[in-house]
């Protein structure tokens, strides 16, 4: 058995373009992606998607600021748990769980992947538990109880090169990417550190970062190793989340 490479649809958000790309105007409707790697020592999920809360209830867990500037649409085939379900996975088969940052729509599932341990980086996890975090984190969806493994810098979790760790900081302190080696392909999972294609050509950064030179200079790592041959799957882009093969079909 090789690696094998799978993409979930986790619902879709719908907020101002100007948080994706700055100075622009209007609203975008984008993907909310997890992924999924079989390896032959472990199942590994990057990231796990919304809170369920967000179907039935999206003020009381926002709160009224971020109710105001996101539009949640989610439904019960999006869980998490649904979509591992299509590939015979149960939740209690994941191995590790890796979050590239603890923002709500990222790791909202964590509470569901109770076995495994949380892969992030040591800078995100002392940012997110902080004694107020800042808009986007909720402690509840990433104090859930598991074991948790706070990285400094690159981790190679197989110790085989096949699924690394990337630091990719820049939208938040301790972003991370994930770079996934296929038997053909070498992958790389950009999280936000890329949210649109356009990002990357174009460097337009987002509206919203903690550090911009942080985010160019992790901009530049990905440009780096798209020219070396590896396919960039960018983090929210909804012209380019079509093109990906979706579970229960594998990418690679």
């Amino acid at each position: 058995m090789g690696v094998e490479l799978y993409a979930f649809d986790c619902g879709q958000l719908t907020m101002p373009t100007g948080t994706f790309l700055e100075n622009e105007e209007g609203s975008m409707t984008v993907p909310v992606p997890a992924f999924l790697i079989k390896h032959p020592k472990g199942s590994v999920l990057f990231d796990s998607g919304l809170h369920d809360q967000l179907r039935t209830d999206p003020l009381s867990y926002f709160g009224e600021e971020l109710n105001a500037l996101v539009e949640v649409h989610y439904h019960q085939n999006e869980t998490v748990e649904a979509c591992l379900s299509r590939i015979d996975v149960d939740v209690s088969d994941i191995s590790h769980l890796v979050n590239s940052h603890l923002h709500f729509d990222h790791c909202g599932g964590n509470c569901k992947i109770t076995s495994a341990p949380v892969i992030v980086q040591k800078k995100e996890w002392e940012w997110a538990t902080k004694s107020e975090p800042d808009l986007g984190y909720y402690p509840s969806d990433y104090q859930t109880g598991q074991d948790n493994q706070q990285d400094n810098g690159e981790h190679d979790i197989f110790g085989d090169a096949s699924v690394v760790c990337l630091p990719t900081y820049g939208h938040t302190p301790g972003h991370q990417s994930l770079r996934v080696r296929t038997e053909n392909t070498e992958f790389v999972l950009t999280g936000d550190a890329c949210y649109l294609r356009q990002t990357l050509e174009n460097l337009h950064l987002p509206g919203v970062l903690y550090n911009r030179e942080d985010a160019r200079a992790s901009l530049r790592t990905l440009r780096e190793l798209q020219s070396r041959g590896a396919k960039i799957i960018y983090g929210h882009d909804p012209e380019f989340w079509p093109s990906v093969i979706k579970a229960p079909e594998r990418m690679a």
